[in-house]
């Protein structure tokens, strides 16, 4: 039985909105276990009888990382931490898999300090799914956020493991990896973007070259590959221009007059399939590729329908076993198809 290690004190909304994603979640998870870990008191008020020891234990924690915590600091002064626990549990076998809506760098240096990197990865990657034009999958970006400085061999290694995530977790064959740069030009950017261009280039991915920002959403790739810093100023300009242009839109069509709201009555099918295009809560979270065992980070300010749709996302990610293809994508484990 595999079991899935939930930090139940992490993020915005900890417990409630995580114990109600896990109910939903649990009848379709097959054979898997939950295991919340957090305070005993709170989870067990929120936590159903009948469905202790039938399919989600608690394990009981006394501290908890703040998102003001200093990321390593915290991981080795709070041992008793509910993200600490687990991380410990899935490095000792006792869980397949991590979930967590805490602090993102506390949550990236259990798993670099605690589960530990996958042989071949000097860096961990953080990728999201992020949605884009005329896709029903959206497409992955990374390194969002993981690492402020990256070298060129990082973003090759990224690349290759998303590339088996999106063959295995969306179905898609050949995906097109392309890299966020300046320009279109092979010889655009920086030295990083430039060798990051030529190495990426010489693999057998499918590299359709260099892809600028205000391409990001038209679906053109698949795959976006970058650096830390640029991937996170990137997404957070996305989420945010995204925000302010749904919230003026809202605005425009209900507070002026009669007139604009019955605009907004005609054009409400349009308006909702706009919506469903933009729905990042069904991606789930972002993974951190590179790690000998699945992590996941959820957005911090999740509601129960989001952290539900991970939950999913890390279940599917251990049905597809994708730690052992992400080290087939490396040249580090053996292919047995």
């Amino acid at each position: 039985m595999k079991k899935i290690a939930i930090d139940a004190m992490g993020g915005e909304n900890a417990p409630q909105a995580i114990v109600e994603a896990a109910l939903q979640a649990l009848p379709e998870l097959g054979d898997k276990e939950l295991l919340l870990f957090g305070d005993e008191k709170q989870l067990k008020a929120l936590v159903p009888s009948d469905k202790l020891g039938n399919g989600i234990e608690i394990i009981p924690t006394t501290e908890v990382i703040l998102d003001e915590d200093e990321p390593v600091k915290a991981i080795r002064t709070k041992k008793d931490a509910s993200m600490v626990v687990a991380a410990r549990y899935v490095k000792e076998g006792k869980a397949d898999a991590l979930l967590s809506l805490g602090n993102t760098g506390a949550l990236l240096s259990c798993g670099i300090f605690i589960i530990g990197r996958m042989k071949g990865v000097a860096r961990p990657g953080l990728m999201p799914t992020l949605p884009a034009l005329n896709s029903s999958t959206g497409f992955n970006m990374l390194d969002v956020g993981a690492n402020a400085q990256s070298k060129p061999e990082y973003l090759v290694k990224w690349a290759q493991m998303a590339n088996a995530y999106v063959e295995k977790i969306k179905g898609i064959d050949h995906p097109r990896v392309a890299l966020l740069n300046n320009g279109a030009e092979y010889d655009k950017g920086d030295d990083l973007h430039k060798e990051s261009y030529q190495l990426l280039k010489e693999t057998d991915l499918n590299f359709i070259g260099n892809i600028e920002g205000n391409e990001l959403l038209q679906g053109k790739a698949d795959i976006v590959v970058t650096d830390g810093f640029t991937g996170n100023a990137s997404l957070k300009t996305l989420e945010g221009t995204t925000r302010t242009l749904l919230s003026l839109l809202k605005s425009s069509l209900l507070e002026n007059g009669i007139i604009a709201k019955l605009g907004a009555l005609m054009i409400k099918n349009a308006l909702q399939d706009m919506r469903s295009k933009f729905d990042v809560d069904v991606y789930g979270g972002a993974v951190l590729l590179g790690l000998e065992h699945p992590v996941v980070k959820g957005h911090g300010n999740s509601k129960k329908r989001t952290i539900y749709y991970t939950i999913k996302q890390v279940s599917d990610i251990l049905d597809k076993d994708l730690i052992a293809n992400f080290k087939i994508a490396l040249g580090e484990g053996e292919n047995h198809d």
